[in-house]
């Protein structure tokens, strides 16, 4: 693996270096079904007014998604999606300087978030989906998160199952990357993420965080979204309001197992848990004289 230094991503007046520290990316879900807040960024003030205060938070970047993907849930038209998103990215683009990523699995969507404003995919099918995402992404010439999941959200949590969870997920990405770069998008611009939560049970997912350094062999930036996911609440006994403190101890395990990037809801304690564990890592805390 080279190290973090290489893991540089610039394009179109953006620069994220994952070289000196970890990177937050706060979560926005304009959508009425959310698992994680309940529709409560719906309305597109309250969304715009969220994400303006996850940017002064600390967040290094904003991911926008407009259709739930939650276990168990259906899809929605592109047009639909459409009109949830791109009012608040229109209206974000105005006011922040900040990447904004569009998570979605729609060519058509990601097209559109993009001329209004978005400047990063985040493709949870890792661009087996729709057919012409790859395309979308490799013209933008934008960024791309390329995430593990063992079939599609209507029926991923049905008994998932793996012989070896990190290797099986690593194998699929390094595929997944292939194709990537086969349909022209740079390699110096994909993001992999294991899917914490997508087509795994609760075991998996502790699996992934202990076993992270594992993904240091595909040679690209490693996404963690573990933020308010059920394995936390099975743990804790709490319900999703509740387990902030939980995935703060999962940011924390994923940050030192390797993640360049974790995705949250909320970043204010991301950034200081990810702050600490970064001074961890290098045995210092930069700037400071001992005392």
């Amino acid at each position: 693996m080279k190290p973090n230094s290489a893991f540089t991503l610039s394009w179109s007046g953006h620069t994220l270096d994952l070289s000196r520290r970890t990177h937050v990316m706060g979560v926005i879900n304009v959508t009425p079904d959310s698992f994680s807040d309940g529709g409560r960024f719906f309305e597109k003030g309250k969304a715009l007014d969220q994400a303006l205060q996850l940017a002064a938070d600390g967040a290094d970047m904003i991911d926008i998604g407009g259709e739930s993907t939650r276990p168990y849930s259906k899809g929605i038209s592109a047009q639909e999606e459409m009109d949830r998103v791109i009012p608040v990215i229109e209206g974000l683009k105005k006011e922040l300087p900040l990447p904004i990523s569009i998570d979605t699995l729609k060519s058509e969507v990601a097209r559109a978030a993009l001329r209004s404003g978005a400047s990063m995919i985040n493709d949870i099918s890792a661009l087996r989906s729709d057919p012409q995402m790859a395309s979308v992404a490799a013209e933008a010439g934008v960024p791309v998160i390329l995430m593990h999941m063992k079939g599609t959200p209507a029926d991923m949590q049905v008994r998932p199952c793996y012989d070896d969870v990190a290797a099986e997920i690593i194998e699929f990405l390094r595929k997944a990357m292939d194709r990537a770069v086969g349909s022209g998008i740079r390699r110096d611009r994909i993001i992999v993420d294991p899917g914490i939560g997508f087509g795994k049970t609760f075991n998996h997912n502790l699996e992934i965080l202990k076993d992270l350094g594992r993904f240091r062999s595909l040679d690209a930036p490693l996404l963690v979204g573990s933020s308010r996911k059920a394995f936390i609440g099975r743990i804790l006994d709490k319900e999703v309001h509740e387990r902030d403190t939980g995935t703060m101890a999962t940011v924390a395990a994923a940050v030192m197992n390797g993640a360049h990037i974790v995705r949250v809801h909320n970043v204010k304690q991301a950034v200081e848990t990810v702050r600490v564990i970064d001074a961890v890592k290098r045995g210092r805390i930069e700037g400071a004289s001992n005392g």
